[in-house]
């Protein structure tokens, strides 16, 4: 390997590249090459190739070395917040309950309708802002707090908008039920498949989502949804048995759906459909935490049926308003009792497979040159701590950022 320009040479690292049979991919002193926004070689620093002239070399100290965080699954543009809500629900009242009260995700809508779109893209780019300075790089951002065409575009232009990080959007029209169109559900779901080709022509929707659930869609409804998405060439992913078993797992993997999320009423038949599809489970321990719910996702069966595990904010006002994917993994091990290694392993290698990314959440050549250095001496602090943020320096597309 010769020298040129744009090569990068970053050196006296502990890898976890989350790549290979080794546990974290594991490379106790290790050196990494990026040329322009990919890796270019990745491995122990003993075996760096003869004659390497980069134009820019970092001694990183024995600092860990991770692929960029990716968080899979957020609602980062929205107007309004629901303060008060958490303060019912500390009263005793029930998120079902709330919602059916014309709280819930529709005082969101409210608020979001009302917002024009500078300030969404200005709120919600300061929310990733955040996310960023704790080594995100990739991030799914959902629309749903619309729920009519102009609003629904409007929320996906703001989050196309955003700064700093890989944006990908979801279409969530089928989130809940408006207004307007109370008593009318069917007719909606009619209205969010036929707006569904005028947001993909503007180059909004990178996948199709949806919310099955009692106070959301039913199956058969969700089914229309992901129909109108696969007719257009679409991904789909799906908020899945949340607060009770739809079946809604089963249906969205016969469409081959990028990830399933949330899942806490996962029934065994869920779990096989997820392990024969390939789909990402999706787990978001900040809206459990933040719920006080007791029904546990699955987790030893997933890992049984070797089902690959994300991990996510799930960033929202109403049930998740965490802004840090490291809390994350320290719930994620606390109370879902995953391992270090799989909760890291949730918010990089699987958080990308959840989006249909292939090129990054590993450490290897060829991927992209998205990763974080952290002041710990071993990536099981990431976990370990929460409350602290030990990142370094974010490396994003080959730059310091």
């Amino acid at each position: 390997m010769t020298g040129t320009t744009d090569k990068t040479l970053w050196r006296g690292a502990r890898l976890a590249t989350l790549d290979g049979a080794q546990p974290w991919g594991w490379v106790e002193r290790g050196a990494l090459i990026t040329e322009g926004e990919h890796i270019a070689w990745v491995g122990p620093e003993a075996e760096l190739p003869a004659g390497l002239a980069p134009a820019i070399e970092h001694d990183l100290g024995g600092a860990v070395l991770t692929p960029g965080l990716i968080d899979s699954h957020t609602h980062l543009v929205y107007g309004g917040r629901r303060a008060r809500e958490f303060e019912l629900r500390l009263q005793g009242a029930s998120y079902e309950e709330i919602a059916r009260a014309g709280g819930g995700i529709r005082s969101t809508v409210a608020a979001t309708r009302a917002a024009d779109a500078a300030s969404l893209q200005a709120q919600a780019q300061r929310r990733l802002d955040t996310l960023i300075g704790e080594g995100v790089t990739t991030v799914e951002v959902k629309s749903g707090y619309g729920l009519d065409l102009e609003s629904e575009a409007r929320c996906l232009r703001a989050a196309r908008a955003l700064q700093g990080a890989q944006l990908r959007t979801s279409y969530l029209g089928a989130h809940a039920l408006p207004p307007e169109f109370q008593g009318r559900q069917d007719e909606y779901v009619d209205a969010v498949c036929a707006w569904m080709p005028q947001l993909q022509r503007e180059g909004l929707i990178d996948a199709v989502d949806a919310f099955c659930e009692g106070i959301g869609f039913t199956p058969a409804q969700t089914r229309r949804v992901f129909e109108a998405a696969r007719t257009l060439g679409l991904p789909v992913k799906l908020h899945a048995e949340q607060l009770s078993d739809q079946g809604g797992t089963q249906l969205a993997c016969e469409f081959g759906a990028l990830s399933c999320d949330h899942l806490e009423y996962l029934s065994p038949e869920g779990v096989q459909a997820l392990a024969a599809s390939g789909t990402v489970a999706t787990l978001l321990p900040g809206a459990y935490y933040f719920l006080r719910e007791t029904k546990l996702p699955p987790v030893a069966a997933l890992r049984e049926a070797g089902v690959p595990i994300a991990i996510s904010t799930d960033h929202n006002p109403g049930t998740s308003p965490t802004l840090s994917l490291l809390l994350m993994l320290n719930m994620a091990c606390t109370l879902f009792r995953l391992t270090p290694e799989e909760a890291l392993r949730g918010v990089t290698q699987h958080a990308a497979r959840a989006l249909g990314l292939a090129d990054r959440g590993r450490l290897a050549p060829g991927l992209r040159a998205d990763f974080c250095v952290w002041d710990v001496e071993h990536p099981n602090e990431l976990s370990y701590y929460f409350g602290r943020n030990p990142l370094r320096q974010r490396v994003w597309g080959g730059k310091l950022s």
